[in-house]
């Protein structure tokens, strides 16, 4: 399963400081592959699948591969998403350090 970016539906809103748009633009910008799911809007509730994973109704949430969920104000998950947190793989440990 790819990771999931879920989203309000308004795609074309791609302008200024749109939330949803700030993260998935640092996405975009950092090359990291996702699937976008929009979710309902304006009736927060419908966004079934966002609760179970964060406990809230609020977009942008990342999904990541492996289950977990990731939820924080836009500008912070942009700032993690270009920091790497997201999209690259761990370095392998060095063959001298105990594992």
């Amino acid at each position: 399963m790819p990771m999931k970016l879920h989203r309000c539906p308004h795609t074309w809103a791609n302008f200024g400081k749109h939330p949803c748009w700030v993260v998935q633009k640092a996405l975009d910008e950092e090359g990291v592959q996702y699937e976008v799911v929009k979710e309902p809007w304006p009736i927060r509730s419908r966004r079934t699948a966002v609760i179970e994973g964060t406990g809230q109704s609020g977009v942008p949430a990342i999904e990541l591969e492996d289950g977990t969920w990731y939820r924080e104000e836009s500008a912070d998950m942009a700032k993690a998403i270009r920091a790497g947190k997201f999209g690259t793989p761990a370095p392998p440990p060095a063959a001298d350090s105990p594992a």
